[in-house]
């Protein structure tokens, strides 16, 4: 599967001190998966929350989907012994929470670097400060950097904001600076899991603003997000058919086609394929 294309529609956070989480984990229909060692995990259900990820991870069962640790801040208690588990366990990412500079992340990626499960581990960055967003170029390029997760519930904390609107040029922000750079940028979570209606109204709005998914607190907000995340079917039938147009227009000599009467040009037709090859490995990952 294309790495730019792989499907983030739905990160679903999971504790890794709770089993039957971890187990149901597997059978749910969610792009990626955040084992949290971190905020979802009880000071005293640490130590027993690396345990239990490191045997589950080990056994495997996960399938395509994307796996992400996120691990205490290496500055807490807990983080050292975490990044220990980590080194060992040898995940295909690490979420770093609370990253305020490239420092932050390099620090990690040396780390990682001096172990042998860990060579090929990359770094996801948690965006959730104020000095993290004012640094977002930077640390998009940071070593290892694969991925942004937007940490809305704790930059709402930092800024003493009360809405989402109050957060916009942070979340934009983070996503030119995710763009720029070339990695996966993920909408912050929706914390009223039943509430179908305002999920489904925000994930809409992070898809218009181009982010790649959103990060889930709950199963149940899985089959919303991978529906607002993924092409349409108007979307598909839209791409293919601007792409034949383009290419019927090239053979004639002309520049440019029309499609529903719109100019398509270079531009339209890059976006057109885009628009395939994620419908693609959205299916691929589905049939997986």
């Amino acid at each position: 599967m294309d790495v730019n294309s792989r499907p983030y529609r739905s990160v679903l956070y999971i504790p890794a001190s709770k089993d039957r989480a971890l187990e149901k984990a597997k059978s749910l229909p969610a792009d990626a998966i955040i084992f949290d060692l971190e905020d979802a995990v009880a000071i005293e259900e640490k130590a027993h929350a690396r345990e239990l990820l490191m045997q589950r991870l080990t056994e495997g069962g996960y399938g395509s989907r994307a796996q992400i640790v996120r691990i205490n801040g290496l500055g807490t208690p807990w983080g050292e012994d975490d990044l220990s588990a980590v080194l060992e366990m040898g995940p295909e990412a690490v979420l770093l929470p609370k990253v305020g500079s490239v420092a932050d992340v390099a620090a990690l990626a040396a780390r990682l670097q001096g172990a042998a499960a860990t060579r090929d581990t990359q770094i996801w960055a948690m965006m959730e400060t104020p000095l993290g967003i004012m640094n977002a170029a930077e640390i998009a390029r940071a070593p290892r950097m694969a991925g942004f997760v937007m940490g809305t519930n704790d930059l709402a904390k930092e800024l003493g904001c009360r809405t989402r609107e109050a957060m916009h040029t942070a979340l934009q922000h983070c996503l030119l600076a995710a763009r720029a750079a070339g990695i996966v940028c993920i909408d912050g979570v929706y914390n009223k899991f039943r509430d179908e209606e305002g999920l489904t109204l925000e994930c809409a709005e992070g898809r218009d603003f181009g982010f790649d998914g959103k990060t889930l607190i709950h199963p149940s907000q899985v089959a919303i997000a991978n529906v607002a995340f993924a092409p349409s079917e108007a979307e598909i039938d839209l791409a293919r058919r601007q792409i034949a147009a383009f290419e019927q227009a090239t053979a004639e000599g002309q520049a440019v086609a029309v499609v529903d009467g719109q100019i398509v040009e270079n531009l339209h037709v890059d976006t057109a394929r885009a628009t395939l090859a994620k419908a693609d490995a959205i299916a691929e990952r589905e049939a997986a």
